[in-house]
């Protein structure tokens, strides 16, 4: 039976939590139906904050003085970047909504102007403390001699060198801009560094003020390296000790840093598929001039100044100006993070080749083991999934490949095998999401390149984003006609199969590339008559209804003899859906551990409500990425692995893919990620019910679990050891790649 709560309980519950419960009149456990109870909006947290919540988690891994000295200042990169990113996409959508007259509540009852208000709140928090670590950080990098020094400070040789890199390589490619009658307020593009300068000049009354933009776009590196050791002076700093040169005979009363974010939610319906590629393009247009959400100056900016500024830019001062006392554009410090000095860097990591696969052909590996589970960045990428679709190229015996295409990067080299069978005469399809977000214009160019070879170019289905990733392929053999298949939980993207922690299944099984095949030929045709699948798990018609079921079937199987368990690992929890149907299951006391990196609505640890439903998030050196799913299911365990997070946009809006897990050894290894993952006292954050979170960090350093490094360790134990370390190629590959959201 379900234990409802007393009105003392409640009255705890609510004054802790602020949780007020709607008991279910029906409350016996066979037939326990999520929908019978009323949730409030107190039972969900937040989206927006969740997230912010999450960067929090990221900076403090720039703040631990366990994580290598340069690998804290890429954390402090990532979560300026990562806060940009939320800007442009999240607060800048915030804005549109109250622009239109939304006042529409979410399911945990906020308006968007309070979420925009609570977000305001929270990211000056975390700006706060990112400064606080950064001072921090800076002191640190001096006691290891790597200066980022005033222009001051310097001596008179250093200043020297200095003047002469400026007359050479930076004040040809300065233009200062200045705003009088005659000349209106420049624009400012996204994310651009300027300088504003204000100045008296004798033939012209009150002050005047300039624009300089900084050309760290064009080459020039926002810390300027001074000798021959690690000393930096700021960019800025540069020009502004050599203003003088631009505006002679003038006086100048102030030289300032600022910054601003334009929103890039700019995304129109589209008529038809035939028009879409024109209508990204259209999209990207108007991104760049789209309206400005954010303004970022130095606190040494005059308010007078400020308010100017911000007028020009249409900006609310007090609640749109973001002031730094520290550095504008932290996002910049990737710049010193990749300075190759190992001793401040993480020991460097090289994925292990995967022993199914060596020393025959890929095909030949996969039919005798049915399937191969790979884990990145553990087991190389490239010796797997690139290598699988660079022997189907050149493989006299396939006839097609079809491939799902995300994001993707120049130093991938997939599409150029893609290319090559292609032009050999086999059957190449690619489906091109062209609205993976900031990667738009990356994908146009993939897209036009591979139709331009004689690919088969498709953007999927109609208002869905094809998020799967998966790669079909054909070969005739002896037999007949037989299909080889590569699913992900990650896209096909080197850079990133180095960072970030994924799942990959090979296989040549027939029900599940059979269903592969019918994914497709949706995709191809983007024809919605009714797909039916023996395997696999696709959205947005089948994941979401068929994991509520898997859920329900849970409470129906628990009992104190077989209790029921859920495992969940993904990204991001916030379908109020699944969220209500694991409250269920938790009420029906079926045990549900949840590994959730990022968003999560869900509150734990509530009596009555989530008492046996716990959530925890792994941030380490690497980004966790993988899903994985498991369902106890009396004893008949389910593992799946695939694209989709448990949100509403990936449930209901996009082209997602879940496939079972079946071969035994596979099923141990996604055994043995969650135990770890479950068990690790070093990467892990405890979340509280009030959707704040503590460290799980343990002080006896013998007892401490690294997850990530345990991950690296099993990988040596089942493949053997690397057979190389290129230092100095991991470090530069690991800095290139900062996004940690997608």
């Amino acid at each position: 039976m379900i234990s409802q709560p007393s009105k003392a309980d409640t009255a705890v519950a609510s004054e802790i939590t602020g949780l007020v419960l709607q008991p279910a009149e029906n409350n016996a456990v066979k037939s326990f139906d999520p929908n019978s109870i009323e949730f409030t909006s107190d039972c969900y947290l937040n989206r927006e904050l969740s997230w912010i919540e999450f960067n929090r988690r990221v900076l403090g891994e720039a703040g631990n003085p366990r994580t290598p000295l340069l690998e804290r200042v890429k954390f402090l990169a990532i979560v300026s970047a990562n806060i940009d990113e939320f800007y442009m996409k999240r607060l800048g959508g915030l804005k549109q909504q109250i622009g239109a007259g939304v006042t529409k509540s979410t399911v945990d009852g906020r308006s968007p102007q309070v979420q925009l208000e609570l977000c305001r709140q929270m990211l000056l928090s975390l700006q706060k403390e990112k400064e606080t670590i950064y001072h921090t950080v800076v002191d640190e990098l001096g006691r290891h001699q790597i200066e980022l020094c005033s222009y001051s400070t310097l001596d008179s040789f250093e200043k020297q060198e200095l003047q002469d890199y400026y007359e050479s390589s930076v004040e040809p490619i300065l233009t200062p801009l200045v705003v009088d009658h005659s000349h209106p307020f420049p624009f400012i593009s996204n994310l651009s560094l300027n300088l504003l300068v204000a100045m008296k000049r004798e033939d012209h009354p009150g002050v005047l003020t300039a624009r300089i933009k900084l050309p760290t776009g064009d080459g020039v590196p926002r810390f300027v390296r001074v000798g021959a050791g690690y000393k930096f002076v700021r960019l800025e700093e540069l020009i502004i000790s050599h203003i003088s040169s631009l505006f002679p005979c003038i006086d100048i009363i102030s030289c300032d840093v600022f910054r601003v974010t334009r929103n890039a939610i700019t995304d129109r319906d589209s008529t038809g598929m035939g028009d879409m590629l024109e209508i990204i393009e259209s999209e990207l247009r108007n991104r760049r001039f789209a309206p400005v959400v954010r303004l970022q100056t130095s606190t040494r900016m005059s308010q007078p100044l400020r308010r100017s500024l911000a007028n020009q830019l249409t900006l609310d001062e007090e609640n749109d100006v973001v002031e730094s006392a520290a550095m504008v554009c932290m996002s910049d410090l990737l710049e010193i993070a990749s300075l190759e000095i190992p001793t401040l860097h993480d020991t460097v990591h090289q994925p292990i080749d995967n022993i199914q696969l060596e020393d025959v052909s890929i095909f030949h590996a996969i039919r005798s083991a049915g399937s191969i589970l790979l884990q990145h960045p553990y087991e190389s990428f490239v010796s797997s999934v690139e290598r699988l679709v660079c022997e189907a190229s050149s493989d006299p015996q396939v006839v097609a490949i079809k491939m799902t295409l995300y994001r993707t990067s120049p130093d991938t080299r997939i599409l150029e095998y893609l290319v090559n069978a292609a032009m050999d005469g086999k059957q190449v399809a690619v489906i091109v999401e062209l609205k993976a977000r900031f990667d738009e214009e990356a994908n146009i160019r993939w897209a036009t390149h591979l139709e331009q070879a004689g690919v088969h170019v498709s953007f999927g289905v109609a208002k869905l984003k094809t998020h799967c990733k998966t790669i079909l392929i054909v070969r005739k053999e002896k037999g007949g006609l037989r299909r080889y298949a590569h699913v992900g939980t990650g896209n096909y993207h080197a850079g990133t199969a180095c960072l970030y922690s994924d799942i990959g299944l090979l296989t040549c099984n027939d029900q599940l590339t059979g269903d592969l095949t019918e994914l497709f030929n949706y995709l191809t045709t983007g024809c919605h008559p009714q797909r039916k699948y023996a395997r696999i798990m696709a959205a947005p018609q089948i994941i979401k209804t068929a994991l509520l079921e898997k859920i329900a079937r849970e409470v129906t199987a628990h009992s104190d003899a077989s209790p029921g368990l859920i495992r969940l690992k993904t990204n991001a929890i916030e379908d109020p859906d699944i969220t209500n149907a694991l409250y269920g299951a938790s009420q029906a006391g079926v045990k549900i551990e949840l590994i959730v990196r990022d968003i999560c609505r869900l509150r734990p640890g509530i009596a009555h409500l989530s008492e046996n439903i716990s959530v925890r998030s792994i941030v380490g050196r690497f980004l966790e990425h993988s899903r994985i799913y498991y369902f106890r299911n009396g004893g008949e365990e389910e593992f799946y692995i695939g694209s989709a997070d448990l949100m509403t946009r990936n449930l209901e809006r996009r082209v997602e893919l879940l496939v079972p897990i079946d071969n035994l050894d596979a099923r141990q290894t996604l055994s043995e990620i969650l135990e770890e993952q479950l068990g690790d006292n070093y990467c892990a954050w405890e979340m509280q019910s009030d959707g704040s979170y503590v460290q799980q960090q343990s002080h006896d350093s013998l007892k401490s679990k690294n997850c990530q490094e345990m991950a690296i360790g099993n990988a040596r134990i089942r493949h053997g050891t690397p057979r190389h370390i290129n230092a100095s190629a991991q470090h530069n590959l690991t800095n290139r790649w900062l996004r940690l959201c997608f």
